[in-house]
């Protein structure tokens, strides 16, 4: 799908083309969503570049993600799509800066473009060009990474309680396959969401590379060492989020460990209280002639308590020693 959106008064408006048709030479920004191959060329033929493809988009060298060619300048950035979902995927999306016009290529939909482009449609600055929608684009990216970390946050913060503080006011206890899932489900979206703060992180410092070849103004320059200030302090939260997750994530497996060693002390101790009677038995059920106790009129009683007196004892010595 193509979108092209020009200034129209005090917002940018997106205006319809024909496949056959032009761009007009006035768009501002050029949105290529999941393109085929007649929209492809349609963009080649009226800015002049290349569009790259889908598997070009993919590749994660440096190198291949941050150039230029022809004049304009490509970076290509991963960015996540669907956060809120149980599926949260990563997509790659690549930002061209030609001749003041922003042409972007993408193949999912990252919630920062609806954000930026509903944005610019109510109200947009005077003389807008590609570069300022590129900015807004980055600052409405790192806006939505640091909500999801927030949200990372306070799941983890959920999961820690419950961990640490396992029994509910109803008295019913979490599953640990629960637990373990809620862990693995924010370390995937954590992971996500430090893939596409380098990834910016990366595309800025480019930016701030060619600020000077771009003749930006001083404050589109202010502009862009904030956000590098962002990202960087994003990434740091994200890193620490990290390791409070695997920090959980060890402590989890740590009170798995702990309530299945309590279930083989019980059963050690079943098995030592259940021994001396065991063997009472088993010397009184022997088939001799003679045993001293045979024609002992009490000899059955007396066994009995014999071996109730043999359970008793080691379960009196495990509570005495503080082992139950």
């Amino acid at each position: 799908m193509l979108a092209v959106r020009l200034l129209s008064g005090s917002s940018l408006e997106g205006v319809a083309v024909d496949p056959d048709g032009d761009i007009p030479d006035a768009a501002v920004w050029i949105d290529l969503l999941s393109p085929v191959p007649p929209e492809d060329k349609m963009v080649e033929r009226a800015i002049g570049v290349a569009v790259p493809t889908r598997e070009e988009m993919q590749e994660i060298e440096p190198t291949s993600r941050l150039y230029v060619e022809n004049g304009a300048r490509y970076m290509t950035a991963t960015l996540m799509c669907r956060s809120e979902s149980d599926n949260p995927t990563t997509t790659a999306v690549t930002f061209i800066l030609s001749g003041h016009r922003l042409i972007t290529v993408r193949y999912d939909e990252p919630r920062p473009f609806s954000i930026v482009a509903n944005k610019l449609a109510r109200q947009c600055p005077a003389g807008i060009t590609g570069e300022t929608v590129l900015m807004e684009l980055l600052d409405a990216i790192i806006d939505r990474s640091a909500d999801i970390l927030e949200r990372i946050g306070s799941e983890v913060d959920g999961v820690s309680r419950t961990i640490f503080e396992p029994e509910r006011p109803d008295g019913e206890r979490i599953q640990s396959q629960d637990i373990l899932r809620a862990i693995g489900r924010t370390g995937d979206l954590t992971s996500k969401a430090r893939e596409c703060l380098v990834s910016i992180g990366r595309l800025l410092l480019y930016l701030a590379n060619e600020a000077d070849g771009m003749r930006w103004a001083k404050d589109q320059r202010a502009t862009l060492k904030g956000m590098q200030r962002d990202v960087q302090s994003l990434s740091d939260h994200a890193t620490y989020l990290a390791n409070k997750i695997t920090f959980l994530l060890d402590a989890m497996v740590g009170v798995v460990t702990i309530e299945q060693n309590n279930i083989i002390k019980i059963f050690s101790v079943a098995a030592v209280v259940l021994m001396p009677p065991t063997l009472i038995a088993s010397i009184y059920g022997m088939n001799f002639k003679h045993l001293p106790e045979l024609e002992f009129a009490y000899g059955y009683p007396m066994a009995l308590l014999l071996m109730v007196a043999a359970a008793i004892v080691p379960y009196v010595l495990f509570k005495w020693k503080k082992w139950l």
